[in-house]
């Protein structure tokens, strides 16, 4: 795997964990734009999930069982706001136990605002297409930080913001499912605006929580064809750069799972969703990221591996090129391995297998991947130690 022999020691205070999101792996949730499109046939249903709803306090002694001391969850809109204008109260204390329990287990909470899943009064009247979107948005999010914001140092605002557009408006294979250029940039240019004013109301009722989005960043490689060159070019300032340059932050989270080809024929090796492994894309784009001059967490970096044979070796080669942008001055404080558990994998349903922990969805047993232990190595010695 790594090849180096000496350790390779972390910054003092790294932050190791896991990520999970709401709709994902909570179970029970039937008000929101998702739930409503399984109704409708569209894609796979959630049901149960993970039942984590209920069963969080065993994911999070999983977490701290695994040397992890930090953990990134989403709240679900729906649930706080299932109807406009109207917050539940009941939901409210439901997630503040639930965050009261990472912090009684030393587990530093990440909470994700808004994660995908928009609750059904707001799809009906368009969502982010909705020219009054980031009033509504921002309503939420400082309700949020309100009631929330005392058990947190650190807001995700946004998850994936572009591959949202690219899912939801671009391809059309996630909700609303619609295919509309004009649509595309009305919707990036709302959400980066829904992310600006829930930045300053955040700020105001607490002014010294860390606020940031979650940003995939894709890799882009191409041959030497113009066309090519342009279009990656293009693509990644519209996709990598233009959303992040336009928002306050505090810090920034980068999701990266994967380079695109265009025209290039490198033969990776492949995940179960046949997406290229190339650990050392994640030091291309965190160099690229280093320009904004703001603290970067990993916040997600996941293979779907059923097997569980490629898992440990695409956490350490991962990790090993993180710690060599480190080397070069990339201020990143924290690693969040995609995913806790095995969950709804969206529009794929429980088909492929993220989780450090396998859930058996029969029964909801959970149980310790091999490829955990080798991370709870790392999260406790704060290091990687080469293999023999």
């Amino acid at each position: 795997m790594i090849q180096e022999v000496d350790k390779k020691i972390f910054p003092q205070g790294f932050l190791w964990g896991s990520a999970t999101s709401s709709y994902q792996v909570e179970g029970g949730i039937e008000n929101n734009d998702w739930a409503e499109a399984a109704r409708k046939g569209k894609i796979p249903a959630a049901g149960k999930a993970c039942d984590s709803y209920n069963l969080y306090e065993e994911d999070f002694d999983f977490a701290k069982s695994l040397g992890q001391n930090t953990h990134r969850l989403s709240i679900e809109w729906s649930r706080i706001e299932p109807e406009e204008g109207k917050f539940n109260n009941a939901e409210v204390e439901h997630y503040r136990q639930v965050l009261l329990a990472l912090k009684n287990r030393g587990l530093e909470p990440f909470v994700t605002i808004w994660h995908f899943a928009l609750p059904l009064w707001f799809s009906n009247i368009g969502g982010f297409e909705n020219k009054k979107a980031p009033f509504y948005f921002s309503r939420y999010c400082e309700y949020v930080a309100d009631r929330l914001g005392d058990l947190t140092n650190f807001l995700i605002t946004i998850n994936e913001p572009m591959v949202y557009v690219g899912q939801s408006y671009a391809h059309g294979i996630w909700p609303p499912f619609k295919r509309s250029f004009i649509k595309v940039l009305r919707v990036v240019d709302n959400l980066i605006e829904s992310h600006n004013v829930a930045y300053k109301k955040i700020k105001k009722v607490k002014p010294n929580i860390n606020i940031g989005i979650a940003a995939d960043q894709v890799l882009y490689i191409y041959n030497k064809n113009p066309f090519n060159i342009v279009l990656s070019m293009i693509l990644n300032w519209y996709r990598n750069r233009r959303f992040l340059s336009k928002i306050a932050q505090d810090f920034i989270g980068v999701n990266y799972y994967r380079p695109i080809q265009y025209g290039s024929k490198i033969n990776f090796q492949k995940s179960d969703m046949d997406w290229d492994i190339y650990p050392q894309g994640i030091h291309k784009v965190l160099n690229q990221i280093k320009r904004y001059k703001r603290p970067i967490y990993i916040t997600e970096n996941g293979i779907a591996d059923s097997s569980d044979t490629r898992r440990a070796k695409f956490i350490e080669d991962h990790l090993y090129w993180v710690w060599c942008a480190i080397q070069e001055g990339v201020d990143i404080r924290g690693y969040f391995y995609w995913s806790l558990l095995d969950n709804l994998e969206l529009a794929e349903g429980f088909k492929y297998r993220f989780g450090l922990i396998e859930v058996d969805y029969n029964n909801m047993r959970r149980t310790v991947r091999q490829s955990a232990h080798v991370y709870k190595n790392i999260c406790i010695s704060n290091s990687l130690i080469p293999s023999d």
